[in-house]
C-alpha cells in the first residue's frame, strides 16, 4: 500500500526550539518528513511552516487521532493550521467573461495533468466562451447579470458551487466585482487575475493606463480575492519591458502572455498547499521539488 502524504501549513509566534518540537512530535508519531520549509518573519516575530510527511507503514493513526493530538500542541505553542492528506484532488471552478486566453490556458494545463485538481466547470456571465469549455470536455454553465439580478445570479452560483463540492474558484478574467457576502462564503479559495502590476492600475482599463503613463515595466498579479477590489493576499507576479513604442494593443497583447504564467502557477500553489495566509499577505513557500 502506497504511504499517506500528509501536508501541515503551520503558522505560530517565533519561539525557540519551535522547530524541533513540530519535527520531533510527528517523529513520535510515526512519520517521516519529506521536506520541511520554514520562515521566520523577524519583524512581527511570527514563524511559518510547511511539513511534508508520509505515515510510517506500521502506523494506524487515523485523522481524527492525528489532529486531536496536534491541537493539544497547538494549544501550548498558539498554533493556527490546517492538514491535507493528499488523496483528493479539489475541485475548481473557472468564472470567465469575453476574455479567453487564460481559460484555453488553465484547461490545456489541466488536460495535459499539470494542474493537480478536477475542473468540475466553466461558468460565465456570457456565452462567448461556451464553445472552449466545450472543446476541452467541461462542462460549460451561463448565469447572465442584468440590471438588478446580480444578487440573484450570485445566489445560484454559489449554490452550485456547494452542490458541487468546490474547493476553489479561479477568475479567469470574470469582469464583475463579487459581493462580500460571495467573498466571505469562499474565503481564501478564490484566485483572481488582475492585468497588472499590483498596486498599480487598479480597477479597469489597466493596460490603456499603463500606456497613458509611459510604464516601462508591464505586469500581471494573481491574488486572493477580498471584499477590497484587486486589495487580496498576492499569491504571484510578473513582468515584461517595454518601451515608448508599445501601444495599447502591444501592451494587451505581451500582457496576456504574462496573466496566463501568473495565474497558473498561483493555482498551482495553491492546490500544492504551498500557500500560508498572513493578514494581507500570502506566505508562498517553494514546491520543494516534491
Amino acid at each position: 500500500m502506497k504511504p499517506q502524504l500528509v501536508t501541515f501549513l503551520i503558522k505560530c509566534p517565533d519561539q525557540k526550539g519551535i522547530i524541533a518540537t513540530l519535527t520531533n512530535f510527528f517523529f513520535k508519531e510515526g512519520f517521516n518528513i519529506i521536506s520541511s520549509q520554514q520562515y521566520t518573519n523577524s519583524i512581527d516575530r511570527t514563524f511559518f511552516m510547511r511539513i511534508r510527511l508520509t505515515s510510517d507503514v506500521s502506523v494506524h493513526l487515523s485523522k481524527s487521532e492525528l489532529e486531536q493530538r496536534f491541537s493539544v500542541l497547538s494549544e501550548t505553542y498558539q498554533i493556527s493550521w490546517q492538514v491535507d492528506y493528499g488523496r483528493k484532488k479539489q475541485n475548481v471552478a473557472i468564472m470567465v467573461s469575453h476574455t479567453s486566453h487564460n481559460l484555453y490556458d488553465l484547461l490545456h494545463r489541466y488536460k495535459e495533468g499539470k494542474l493537480n485538481c478536477v475542473v468540475k466547470m466553466v461558468v460565465g456571465n456570457h456565452l462567448k466562451l461556451k464553445p472552449v469549455a466545450e472543446m476541452f470536455g467541461v462542462p460549460f454553465y451561463h448565469k447572465p447579470i442584468g440590471d438588478k439580478t446580480k444578487e440573484q445570479q450570485e445566489k445560484e452560483v454559489t449554490e452550485l458551487f456547494d452542490a458541487e463540492g468546490i474547493d476553489l474558484v479561479v477568475m479567469a478574467r470574470y469582469m464583475q466585482i463579487l459581493s462580500k457576502e460571495f467573498v466571505h462564503h469562499f474565503k481564501n479559495r478564490i484566485i483572481n487575475i488582475h492585468h497588472s502590476f499590483l498596486p498599480a492600475f487598479q480597477g479597469a482599463n489597466p493596460y490603456k493606463r499603463a500606456y497613458e503613463r509611459g510604464v516601462k515595466l508591464i505586469g500581471a498579479t494573481a491574488h486572493y480575492a477580498t471584499e477590497d477590489l484587486d486589495e487580496g493576499p498576492i499569491i504571484e507576479q510578473g513582468v515584461e519591458r517595454v518601451s515608448h513604442e508599445s501601444s495599447p494593443t502591444s501592451l494587451k497583447n505581451i500582457g496576456a502572455d504574462i496573466e496566463t504564467l501568473v495565474l497558473a502557477k498561483a493555482v498551482n500553489c495553491h492546490l500544492n498547499n504551498q500557500i500560508i495566509i498572513d493578514g494581507n499577505k500570502a506566505i508562498v513557500f517553494p514546491e520543494a521539488g516534491e
